[in-house]
């Protein structure tokens, strides 16, 4: 369970307040990534060891919620679903509500109205009242304790005053029954709404479940996608969505890649070409050969991506939570105080000393500042990755409106990485045929785009044939080969002091067989980005392994000031902790050189065509390699954090301005409940407002 990110289906949550209980009783167990979604009913969680996790279940269920294998088996119970509570506590409150202003006598009769009010107030103790046991049981108050306090207050006050015949004055039963009806609908607004701030997992988790048409026995069997295999053959018509990550065995076909990519045009696919799992193939059909299945597909890893995203915190969230962890007990202490004040120093008298008690309690709401940040983070990513942008962590977009600068790797990142080679130089009346043959053998077996170009470029030539034994990649220096006769290879830039156009060697033995002039184009969007960034006053810098007089050349015609070239990977450590020192720094990356820059730096981001390695040492992963989306990265983030901070801003001011209208007297306990069911709604919808806001 170390690091591996646990995800258990809970039932039985109705609100943040829920959420919060269990977020925090897991915090209390030092767990981390902790993120619960009581809208889709996921508890997910990193840290521990295998072995606590019955505990943890058990304390969860302590709780009063229940851990289920399958969500889907479960049926929630027709009266144990929230909307149907708040139907059936709305139906008989509003006959209290309308005592008020109709005419009918028999509804004035304190019996009738608290034999009506009855059902709502058990309704109200049995929803209310177990959450805030449970909640002060494991040490952590919740909204539901203040619901629960003033509800009863209000009951039970009414309840005496009937049973004395104390009149009219002492009955305010449809104030316990409204407070209980508006905060169920307030669950159900934010349930709702909650539910649509989590949708970009979802929707991925749906483009999964697809069914493949598998070619058994020269027949086609119609199966799930969960069932195919590595090694089988399917058979994708139009139309249909690729079913797993496989090569395409025969036909042509265009794919849409638009959920990966957030490019809208299809790729063409060919014999040999790979798919991915979740893409569309809109015209054409295609014989391919599953290759990975199951959580191994590229799709499958994009959301494990989003889960252990949204589970990460950012920094600022830390200000609400510490608020909202005292809020109910300082609440709870100023209704007391309130009660006291109004009673004896403003001598109202019971009714509405009461009744201001009652108000402050009704109108707090923790709740806001609970979902103040994970409700826009889940947004943000949610907006991201439908534009080609994975983000690993709710943390990093905190880090990245912060940044003063973006350290761009040049190979790859800031130019195509389609290489071609001008020119190669035999050296000591090497053969040229076999030096061709020795580049190919050794460059196939590399992912740089050096390596993929230099094979692209030799194809066609004449070459003399090699067998390579084993062939190793050295960070930031080339590749290294032993062929079957046991003769050593080293192809590579290295530090050999190698002058003029030339920028790679090829040794034999450690002798010099050939220098070799490869170059490669600037990216055309390259130039744009970088004006974009200066606008944004972030400085944008160069730090590169290759030769100084090429990076000064890009820098140049693309408008960076600050060049570090010649850089091995753990000089370029050295460069980004230069910069770390001076401000939050981005690291935007691709080969397999960039990983350690990339974790050092505050965000790492890579090219979704990088190497694996590069890929997991960022926090970051750009599926468009089209550099613009760095923008749209950097512009997300920002408007996130705004909307975190608008969300926080509005949750604080509405409970400090609330409280003491509240506790002046100024409010009424029944719209005290309908404002704290609003303040929900407002966080949530401005949370919201993200998906369709122009960046």
């Amino acid at each position: 369970m170390a690091e591996q990110l646990v995800e258990l289906n809970v039932t039985g949550m109705h609100c943040n307040n829920c959420a919060m209980s269990i977020h925090k009783l897991l915090e209390k167990k030092g767990l981390k990534d902790i993120m619960v979604d009581f809208a889709g009913e996921e508890v997910k969680f990193s840290g521990g060891s295998p072995d606590d996790l019955p505990v943890i279940i058990k304390d969860i269920e302590g709780l009063g919620f229940k851990v289920v294998d399958d969500p889907a088996l479960q049926v929630t119970p027709f009266y144990d679903k929230i909307e149907n509570k708040f139907l059936f506590s709305a139906i008989l409150t509003a006959p209290l509500l309308l005592h008020m202003v109709l005419p009918w006598h028999f509804l004035h009769n304190p019996v009738v109205q608290m034999l009506i009010c009855l059902p709502v107030f058990i309704l109200g103790c049995v929803h209310f009242g177990k959450s805030a046991f449970n909640s002060i049981k494991a040490g952590i108050p919740n909204m539901d304790v203040l619901i629960f306090v003033g509800s009863s207050a209000a009951f039970i006050y009414s309840l005496v005053g009937t049973v004395e015949n104390m009149g009219e004055r002492y009955q305010f039963y449809e104030t316990c029954a409204t407070i209980i009806t508006l905060v169920l609908l307030g669950n159900v607004l934010e349930k709702r709404s909650v539910s649509q701030t989590t949708s970009a997992v979802k929707d991925l988790v749906k483009i999964q479940q697809v069914n493949a048409n598998l070619v058994i026995n020269g027949g086609i069997e119609v199966i799930s996608a969960r069932d195919v295999r590595p090694g089988d053959t399917l058979l994708v018509n139009e139309g249909d969505k690729v079913p797993v990550d496989g090569e395409v065995l025969s036909g042509n076909a265009s794919v849409n890649e638009s959920m990966l990519t957030g490019e809208s045009i299809p790729v063409e696919k060919e014999k040999y070409n790979k798919v991915i799992g979740g893409t569309i193939v809109e015209q054409g059909n295609i014989r391919m050969i599953a290759t990975k299945v199951g959580s191994n597909t590229v799709l499958a890893q994009i959301i494990e991506l989003m889960k252990k995203a949204q589970a990460a915190k950012p920094p600022v969230q830390k200000l609400g939570d510490k608020v909202a962890a005292i809020f109910v007990p300082a609440v709870i202490l100023i209704a007391i105080i309130t009660f006291i004040l109004t009673f004896y120093a403003g001598h109202e008298g019971m009714r509405i000393s009461l009744m201001n008690a009652v108000a402050v309690l009704v109108i707090s709401c923790p709740c806001a500042m609970g979902l103040a940040t994970p409700t826009a983070v889940m947004v943000g990513l949610g907006r991201a990755a439908k534009n080609g942008i994975l983000i690993k962590g709710g943390d990093t977009i905190e880090a990245v409106s912060h940044a003063k600068y973006v350290v761009f790797d040049k190979t790859g990142t800031l130019t195509t990485g389609k290489f071609s080679i001008n020119n190669i130089k035999a050296e000591g009346g090497a053969d040229i045929e076999q030096i061709r043959g020795i580049i190919t053998a050794i460059e196939e077996r590399s992912n740089h785009p050096i390596a993929k170009s230099l094979v692209k470029g030799l194809e066609a030539l004449p070459k003399t044939k090699l067998i390579l034994k084993s062939v190793k990649e050295e960070k930031g220096l080339g590749m290294r080969a032993e062929d079957i006769d046991g003769n050593h290879y080293f192809l590579g830039t290295g530090k050999s002091g190698i002058e003029g156009e030339f920028n790679l060697t090829l040794y034999k033995n450690q002798k010099l067989l050939a220098l070799i002039a490869v170059d490669d184009e600037i990216k055309p969007e390259a130039a744009n980005l970088i004006a974009q960034l200066k606008k944004m006053n972030i400085i944008p810098v160069l730090l590169s392994g290759d030769k100084h007089s090429r990076c000064l050349k890009v820098a140049q015609q693309i408008g960076i000031d600050e060049v570090h070239s010649e850089k091995l990977p753990d000089e370029k450590l050295v460069v980004i902790d230069i910069y770390r020192q001076k401000g939050k720094t981005i690291m935007i990356g691709d080969g397999i050189n960039d990983a350690p820059a990339l974790t050092k730096a505050d965000v790492g981001v890579s090219m979704n065509d990088s190497s694996q390695v590069a890929i997991q040492s960022a926090r970051v992963v750009l599926l468009n390699t089209d550099l613009n989306s760095v923008v749209k990265f950097l512009q997300i983030s920002r408007h996130t954090l705004i909307t975190i901070k608008q969300n926080l801003f509005w949750a604080f001011a509405y409970n400090v301005v609330a409280i003491p209208i509240a506790a002046l007297g100024f409010l009424n306990p029944m719209v005290g409940a309908f404002a704290m069911a609003f303040s929900d709604v407002v966080v949530i919808g401005n949370s919201l407002r993200l998906k369709r806001k122009r960046l």
